[in-house]
């Protein structure tokens, strides 16, 4: 079976494994102090321009996404996010754990817009009994998003100046960031970022690192013991080098978005050709992942050979599925993909 059920099915990249087998017996000091989180953070900061930011690095998703939030709201305010991101339905209430309340918005593509942003604050603060409801404390976003969406520059530029204007930090959740930065006619590119953002992270689980995150923070006020809440929130690692140095790995001339930038070219080719045989998608998207909408009787009979993930039943005959592709899939397999959906769908 080839799954396509997520992109942090494999291991590694080579590049990752190459230079952990270079290191594996050499001391390095512990909880992020070492050499290569070192290096990896100063990459990410020219990469970035931003020579002032802060980076600091951790295991996973969820950890980044509940550290960064914590260390942001107060305990009487929520955190805003559109209805699929990933911290309202995904996460096992985290963010909830933390004392915290999710307030959703609709989506578009994944997307929340500055309009509801507004609209949400605005009815927050005309309700005369206001002080008695979770305040609207920051906005949280993912890019890509969960539907495969993305923010083009001027929607990002949109939002993070609503944000301001409100007050509100505005957090990117860069789980699949480089999927965004890849996305063929972007004008988003690494150097918007700690303009448009206070806080983002750079994903590694999905994009190559046996596992990692690092997070960018740019608002100066954030920055104070922002250690204190990593650490409180479990994700000072003992063995931190592992995570700077699979960044160093990855980061190294433009491996990073050539890996995603595959991974797009074989996720988009699959959809022209769907598209082509008539099938249709639940939503539209450029990036790594497809959500094509299918027969379940065609589903059936390609089971055994493929996996993928359910997102919604359309009909008691259909259903929209998710085809994930990872840095890691082949040409090869993404062909055979296509020729056995197309012909399990015009077989019926």
């Amino acid at each position: 079976m080839i799954d396509f059920r997520s992109d942090y099915l494999e291991g590694a990249h080579e590049s990752v494994l190459a230079l952990l087998a270079q290191h594996n017996m050499r001391q390095s000091l512990g909880y992020g102090e070492d050499a290569h989180c070192a290096r990896a953070a100063d990459r990410i900061r020219q990469l970035i321009g931003c020579p002032e930011a802060d980076v600091h690095f951790v295991s996973g998703g969820t950890q980044a996404n509940l550290t960064v939030i914590s260390a942001i709201l107060r305990p009487h305010q929520g955190v805003i996010s559109a209805t699929t991101g990933h911290i309202s339905e995904h996460e096992a209430g985290a963010i909830e754990a933390t004392g915290h309340k999710v307030l959703v918005l609709p989506e578009q593509e994944g997307r929340v817009s500055p309009q509801d942003v507004r609209a949400m604050v605005q009815a927050h603060y005309d309700d005369a009994s206001f002080e008695h409801w979770v305040q609207p404390g920051m906005v949280y976003i993912s890019n890509t998003t969960e539907r495969g969406g993305t923010y083009s520059k001027q929607q990002l530029t949109a939002l993070s100046d609503t944000c301001r204007e409100l007050g509100l930090p505005l957090y990117m959740d860069g789980a699949r960031l480089g999927y965004a930065l890849a996305e063929e006619g972007t004008e988003l590119t690494w150097t918007d970022l700690p303009k448009l953002c206070d806080v983002f992270a750079i994903g590694g689980t999905k994009q190559g690192a046996l596992f990692g995150e690092a997070i960018v923070v740019v608002n100066e006020q954030m920055k104070k013991d922002f250690r204190y809440i990593i650490k409180q929130k479990g994700g000072m690692l003992a063995k931190g080098w592992l995570l700077g140095l699979q960044f160093e790995a990855l980061l190294e001339g433009n491996r990073y978005l050539e890996l995603a930038a595959q991974a797009n070219r074989l996720a988009t080719s699959f959809r022209d050709a769907l598209q082509a045989a008539g099938i249709t998608f639940l939503t539209p998207s450029n990036t790594n992942q497809q959500f094509p909408i299918l027969d379940n009787k065609a589903l059936d009979a390609l089971k055994d050979k493929y996996g993928w993930s359910t997102i919604k039943k359309i009909n008691d005959t259909h259903t929209a599925v998710r085809f994930c592709f990872s840095w890691a899939r082949t040409q090869e397999e993404a062909d055979q993909l296509t020729q056995d959906v197309v012909a399990a769908v015009k077989a019926l």
